[in-house]
């Protein structure tokens, strides 16, 4: 696997037919990393099941597997905790008590993330039998890694990328066992979240065109961390404030015109 690089849910069939859940199960057991926060990462240990011998789309399956591992104890990597960074509306204020790094510190802070989660990749990758290459990268003030030419795996994540969620959830954790950090890496397979950028972007924009033409704040659908982030990134740009609201599965954002 290149680490040197730049940077739902279905089944693995046997040859009678049969859904064989062995090498995702073994994946999940040896790749979790020991911590009092495992409970996070039993949260990917899917349960997941086909009809025939095709890949094909098992959302409740993967929908469970990332509603428990938001659900993960606080002192763990959640992907729905602001604090982690996933999302960042407008108006949240800087820690005036935290440490400033220098540059070269933050660097460093971020490749060492990024290293330790295309180890954690590899060994997971490897015990569930399944290609992939890691690229790793630094994005502003976050390391980001991603599966590349993991054509089984895409396949399992999409279409709404729950897997992805589940998975970032279990290296996240990975990262904090090691550095005793809380880590705000960022997880992408197979290009997934650059295709969906595009049009989580096209999305806000309407909103923030509704918000200035009516004077109205405007609720957006349901989104995970990453969408909503996304949005506040729009609406930032645009000078509108933006806020999310709402629990669990039904947390979303809400743009608010100009004062």
């Amino acid at each position: 696997m290149n680490l040197n690089d730049p940077i739902a849910d279905a089944p693995v069939t046997d040859e009678g037919g049969e859904a064989s859940t062995a090498p995702l199960d073994a994946a999940a057991s040896a790749a979790t990393p020991s911590s009092p926060d495992e409970a996070a990462a039993d949260a990917t240990a899917a349960d997941v099941s086909a009809p025939d011998d095709s890949v094909a789309a098992d959302s409740a399956t993967v929908d469970a597997a990332a509603t428990e591992a938001e659900s993960a104890p606080s002192g763990s990597a959640s992907a729905d905790t602001p604090v982690e960074g996933d999302e960042q509306s407008s108006e949240d204020p800087e820690d005036p008590e935290a440490t400033v790094e220098t540059t070269e510190e933050r660097m460093r802070r971020l490749e060492e993330e990024g290293d330790i989660a295309a180890d954690y990749l590899e060994e997971l990758l490897d015990i569930a039998d399944l290609d992939g290459d890691i690229d790793i990268d630094v994005d502003g003030d976050r390391a980001s890694v991603e599966i590349a030419g993991a054509d089984k795996l895409a396949r399992l994540n999409r279409p709404k990328g729950e897997l992805l969620d589940a998975l970032q959830e279990l290296t996240r954790l990975a990262v904090q066992t090691r550095t005793g950090n809380r880590s705000r890496l960022m997880l992408d397979i197979g290009g997934f979240r650059a295709e969906h950028k595009g049009s989580l972007e096209g999305l806000a924009a309407t909103a923030i065109a509704e918000a200035k033409e009516s004077g109205e704040p405007v609720p957006m659908r349901p989104m995970n961390p990453f969408e909503r982030k996304v949005v506040h990134d729009v609406a930032k740009r645009e000078g509108l404030r933006s806020e999310s609201d709402g629990d669990g599965k039904t947390r979303h954002v809400v743009i608010y015109p100009a004062s």
